[in-house]
């Protein structure tokens, strides 16, 4: 009979398609990992993992096996979690996948929640929007903060939580001006750094761009803003930021951080989570936090 570690062990190798970190996830060592797996398709009588050298997928009974490992993993957890709600505490982990434009966003939300329900520790994990309902999908994330368009709303809840605005943060040297507004077209002739290519906002700033008529002129690329803002603060480049970041962090000495306009562009960010009914409790507080529910 399969176990409920068994599928702990199924949904954890479904995660990170990697023995190794799958292993150590579930606490075991990779070879009593793998015994685990192979004992399990011995009772089954069929194979569930596609092996060679290292994780290869799952075949087609295992991909079967891993959907209903997710769903009753799920309600596993919404179980305990119920029972620990009823007694008046929430408690547990709640991951949250983040776009990097709303890391900000997400770490002052980190105190709040954290007032308010102490049992419940919230991890904030930086993924791109695609990674963030892929992670959804398969059980990494419990919710996300990215932005609404473009995600399945059939899928999943999504719930408008700001507008993003952009600000040109340049090196006071090469800044168009000290104070007031910059357009597009000033921050496209600064040397940039921006976001790798494949994110969401990036492809946001070279759809605009283009839109423009304008091709910028990109020395630098980061998966992340905080490389971007030091290169600003040591006066290598200019960049492209979030208003809500440098409204938190500020934008660091030596740096001029201009709202950028004609146009100003806003793009709505949301938290996103899977459509449950009861939703997860945790899940539940956060919406209520962010006065969603």
């Amino acid at each position: 009979m399969i176990s409920l570690r068994d599928l702990e062990f199924l949904s954890a190798l479904a995660r990170h398609r990697h023995f190794a970190r799958a292993a150590e996830e579930c606490g075991v060592s990779q070879p009593a990992f793998s015994m685990r797996i192979r004992k399990m398709e011995e009772r089954l009588g069929t194979s569930v993992v596609t092996r060679r050298n290292r994780f290869r997928g799952f075949t087609p009974e295992g991909e079967a096996l891993v959907r209903h490992a997710r769903k009753i993993m799920e309600n596993v957890q919404l179980l305990e979690a119920e029972f620990r709600s009823a007694r008046g505490d929430i408690t547990g982990r709640l991951s949250l996948g983040v776009v990097p434009t709303a890391v900000a966003f997400a770490a002052q939300t980190a105190r709040r929640l954290y007032d308010r329900h102490p049992g419940i520790t919230l991890r904030i994990l930086a993924a791109t929007s695609l990674e963030i309902q892929q992670g959804l999908e398969d059980g990494r994330f419990d919710a996300g903060m990215t932005y609404a368009e473009g995600v399945s709303r059939d899928l999943l809840r999504v719930e408008r939580l700001y507008d993003e605005r952009y600000l040109l943060l340049a090196p006071e040297a090469m800044a168009p001006r000290r104070e007031g507004v910059a357009r597009w077209e000033e921050a496209a002739e600064l040397p940039l750094s921006l976001l790798e290519p494949g994110m969401r906002n990036r492809r946001i700033l070279d759809t605009l761009f283009a839109e423009l008529g304008l091709v910028p002129r990109v020395v630098a690329e980061t998966n992340g803003f905080t490389a971007s803002m030091a290169m600003a603060a040591n006066g290598m480049a200019a960049t492209v930021v979030p208003e809500l970041l440098v409204q938190s962090l500020g934008g660091g000495a030596g740096t001029v951080a201009l709202p950028l306009v004609e146009p100003e562009v806003e793009k709505e960010v949301a938290l996103v989570s899977a459509r449950r009914d009861p939703g997860l409790p945790a899940v539940e507080a956060l919406r209520r936090l962010l006065a969603l529910s």
